[in-house]
């Protein structure tokens, strides 16, 4: 999972109408405020200056050619160590995947790898962060929880001088105090909501009515959403119809129910959805379905998540997801690598952050990860590997 992050000043730029429009969604009314500055941009398109902008950044995000632009000089390899990746849950797509991004570079630098499987309890996730303290690694890494839930192992961990880096542990990429991590490997929140949002209105030309999911217990997905929810609001022409609050661990009890309802409330208006996590559509594709709608859509769905194969699969085969926002998940596992590799030569952090991308059917090519090319090479030749 993830944590809060501040949105950006040009995302709150954006946002100049945010705090009108919140209060509106909830109702289904049109965004904006009358006052707003964008307002007087609406025409055919819904919003034409917005429209262009949206596009614009689609079109970017959408590119698969994107040259490495990391880190190309750093600390040779450091020699004989051990890391010890700790899990939330090993079922979590995402904690999954970054942990065998990390098992892929350790074998190429040279280290010992272990996993230890939280099993997505609190009490697992402690006696997993417990067990990695006590095995005394060279490194550990908090993978995909909030190392707050961990307080005591983690103030052990720090009292020893054990490195932790967190993957998606802290609200924002980068070093952390409070907690104390050398860094925190993960997109940007504002970059993945704005991009999600910018996706609708650039695919709708401004046109628009769109349902938005999150799991409100969450902060970090809460922020997401809101961030979302101001860049909608920033088109007058696209509408949010319902904001919908289910719970993760209720998604696959109650999301074909909430679909359901809300197809029969809003019928053809609603034209896209977003949702804070790509699971939510795999758990939704039934009541789809039952309603008799074509899996491409209307409406069009995109995953503000973390990008897993399912979702791949559902927008390769055109079935009731159009788009995800992916996260590069063996290359954070590699960047995860370098950051300890930096640690342990007393270098600082990189301060690297992948960027936002934008998987469709017409760019993933049948592929069921986002893995941007040259970060293998790169992180070789900085190691000497």
């Amino acid at each position: 999972m993830h944590g809060n992050r501040k949105a950006t000043p040009a995302v709150l730029r954006l946002a100049s109408c945010a705090l009108l429009a919140a209060a509106t969604a909830l109702a289904g009314c049109e965004r904006g405020s009358p006052g707003g500055t964008e307002e007087s941009t609406a025409g055919p398109d819904g919003c034409p200056v917005v429209h262009s902008r949206a596009q614009e950044a689609v079109t970017r995000a959408e590119r698969t050619d994107v040259p490495w632009n990391g880190p190309t000089s750093g600390p040779a390899a450091v020699s004989g160590k051990t890391i010890v990746y700790v899990a939330q849950t090993m079922t979590n797509p995402g904690v999954a995947g970054a942990a065998s991004g990390v098992q892929q570079a350790g074998r190429v630098i040279g280290w010992n790898v272990r996993v230890i499987d939280g099993g997505g309890t609190p009490t697992g996730i402690r006696a997993a962060m417990s067990e990695a303290v006590t095995l005394k690694p060279s490194g550990i890494v908090i993978g995909g929880f909030d190392p707050g839930s961990t307080a005591q192992q983690v103030a052990r961990a720090n009292a020893e001088h054990i490195p932790l880096i967190g993957w998606h542990a802290v609200a924002a990429p980068g070093p952390s105090r409070r907690p104390e991590l050398f860094t925190n490997v993960t997109t940007r929140v504002e970059e993945v909501a704005g991009i999600s949002a910018q996706w609708i209105i650039a695919q709708s030309r401004g046109r628009a009515g769109v349902v938005l999911i999150t799991d409100a217990s969450i902060p970090f997905a809460r922020n997401k959403s809101d961030l979302i929810r101001r860049q909608l609001a920033t088109c007058p022409g696209v509408k949010l119809l319902a904001y919908e609050n289910i719970p993760i661990p209720d998604a696959s009890t109650r999301t074909q129910r909430e679909i359901s309802s809300l197809l029969q409330r809003f019928r053809s208006s609603w034209t896209h959805s977003v949702a804070i996590n790509d699971l939510y559509f795999a758990d939704a594709a039934p009541a789809f379905r039952a309603a008799g709608l074509n899996g491409a859509g209307p409406p069009f769905n995109i995953g503000a998540g973390d990008g897993d194969p399912s979702a791949f699969q559902r927008i390769e085969d055109r079935q009731y997801q159009a788009a995800t926002v992916p996260e590069p998940l063996s290359l954070q596992g590699w960047q995860i690598v370098d950051e300890f590799n930096r640690a342990f030569s007393g270098r600082p952090a990189s301060g690297y952050v992948a960027p936002v991308h934008v998987a469709t059917a017409g760019n993933s090519d049948g592929a069921t990860t986002w893995d941007p090319s040259g970060y293998r090479e790169a992180y070789r030749r900085i190691w000497g590997r």
